[in-house]
């Protein structure tokens, strides 16, 4: 159950509006936990910015939904797992990869040498040590690659976090249950 309930797009300030028609263009649909964002503006647009700069990131965007979904699956939350399975599956991440996402697994080397270090950052809030970031460099990712999957990491542990306290309904396809 919601605790903050979706802002109606028609009684949102004129700014929260403008981004959310942005939103309907983007998606065809505003979903919930756009529409609870903007009862805040500026959380919307923080929101908005950090994901948008990231879908220009050097890193594939299979990729970084393979991290959304370790990170929402460490953090237990069931609207990013959801829409992140959702919007995997729509850049061409198969139902099994996307599972292997959520268990810390991928099927080639750089991906799971990814998606491990952002599980390490999860669990250790960010104290890695030099042995994962070797090991991550050991991987093939160079500075800019690795100061990326901490900023993925980063917004999605926001959006985890954010929907957590806000008890954002889910409003796309359940991801299905781990095997």
């Amino acid at each position: 159950m919601a605790r903050i309930n979706p802002i109606d797009p028609t009684k949102a300030d004129d700014k929260a509006k403008e981004m959310l028609e942005g939103v309907q263009k983007k998606l065809g649909k505003k979903p919930n936990i756009f529409l609870t964002l903007a009862h805040s503006p500026a959380a919307l647009q923080a929101y908005l910015g950090f994901s948008g700069a990231m879908a220009t990131s050097s890193l594939p965007g299979k990729l970084r939904e393979q991290l959304a979904l370790a990170v929402g699956q460490a953090n237990s939350c069931d609207y990013c797992l959801a829409a992140h399975t959702a919007i995997g599956t729509s850049l061409g991440l198969t139902a099994d990869e996307t599972m292997a996402a959520r268990q810390g697994k991928a099927g080639d080397a750089n991906a799971q040498a990814a998606i491990k270090f952002a599980q390490d950052i999860v669990e250790k809030r960010g104290n890695v040590g030099d042995g994962d970031v070797k090991a991550l460099r050991d991987a093939g990712f160079n500075d800019q690659q690795i100061v990326e999957i901490v900023a993925v990491v980063a917004i999605n542990l926001f959006t985890n976090y954010f929907n957590h306290v806000a008890g954002t309904v889910v409003d796309f396809p359940a991801a299905p249950a781990l095997k």
